[in-house]
């Protein structure tokens, strides 16, 4: 009985894990959507997402902090890897 009940606890988790990941998704890709038509106002994005998707708006927020973040790293890969080889190319012209 005991095994039963937590075997449904765990499904749950998982169903509820899984559906914010999708829905996570699905908003990410409905911002950057209307970020590539030129919606630049944040307010703008998040009242269409909402009206769109009919999700809370503060899970749109939290979303687009998750982006916002992921995309900031991704930035900063890139000018570190482009500092690193401008570095490497100063060396080497020095020598």
């Amino acid at each position: 009985m005991l095994f039963c009940k937590l075997k449904f606890y765990i499904d749950q988790y998982y169903t509820i894990l899984v559906n914010r990941t999708n829905q996570s998704t699905v908003i990410k890709a409905a911002i950057n959507s209307l970020l590539d038509k030129g919606v630049t106002d944040k307010q703008d994005i998040y009242t269409k997402v909402v009206d769109e998707l009919g999700v809370p708006r503060p899970t749109v927020r939290r979303v687009a902090r998750d982006l916002r973040n992921e995309l900031l790293e991704k930035i900063q890969i890139l000018q570190s890897d482009t500092k690193t080889s401008t570095a490497t190319v100063e060396v080497t012209a020095e020598q």
